[in-house]
């Protein structure tokens, strides 16, 4: 498989459901990874690539609904389409406001899957750049001092810079400096740039 193929996980204790819905996704050439439950999920490894949860809400063991809270605490959550026989509005609305691509009561037609598996990949490849480029981010502000990052705090605060150097009892061309630096080590081209990249630090 490629690195960048996209992959979507299957998780439902029927195992007909699973084949059926493996292989309409297969046909359509996307990659499908069947788990039977919850915690069979969560013992395989993290993907590296677009991916999102095809997720029955009743299983044994652990529900979907509670996989979904787990997987939101981690750093790599995935976009999850939740499916069940038995749907409610309060459940359905609990997980959409969890973060849900889908809530899709069975039986669901093809199409309307389809498309939901569609907009959850999309979601995930975006989410993948921005988790890329936070690590890059990152990378630039550990370059910056101690000094450096209070002045930044500040500066994206919208403090003017004789207002920065009488709260830190610095020099106004101390602060320009810094300021200077600043944008060199964090590669912002202006102003606006350096204050996006902080709100995409936060």
């Amino acid at each position: 498989m490629k690195q960048r193929e996209p992959i979507v996980f299957i998780v439902d204790d029927d195992v007909s459901v699973r084949e059926a819905l493996a292989s309409l996704l297969e046909t359509t050439g996307l990659h499908a990874k069947s788990f039977g439950s919850a915690e069979e999920f969560l013992r395989y490894p993290r993907p590296n690539q677009p991916a999102c949860l095809l997720l029955d809400v009743r299983m044994p063991g652990a529900s979907g609904l509670e996989l979904q809270r787990e997987l939101t605490a981690t750093e790599r959550p995935l976009p999850i389409i939740f499916m069940t026989e038995y749907g409610d509005v309060p459940t359905a609305v609990g997980a959409m406001k969890a973060g849900a691509v889908e809530f899709l009561p069975k039986p669901f037609r093809e199409s309307e899957l389809l498309e939901a598996v569609r907009r959850a990949l999309e979601q995930d490849r975006v989410a993948g750049r921005q988790r890329a480029e936070r690590v890059v981010l990152r990378a630039r502000l550990e370059q910056l001092t101690l000094r450096e990052r209070e002045v930044m705090a500040m500066l994206v605060q919208g403090r003017l810079n004789k207002q920065i150097a009488a709260d830190l009892g610095i020099s106004e061309i101390t602060v320009k400096v810094h300021r200077h630096r600043i944008m060199e080590k964090m590669q912002a081209s202006n102003f606006a740039e350096l204050v996006r990249m902080v709100e995409r630090l936060s």
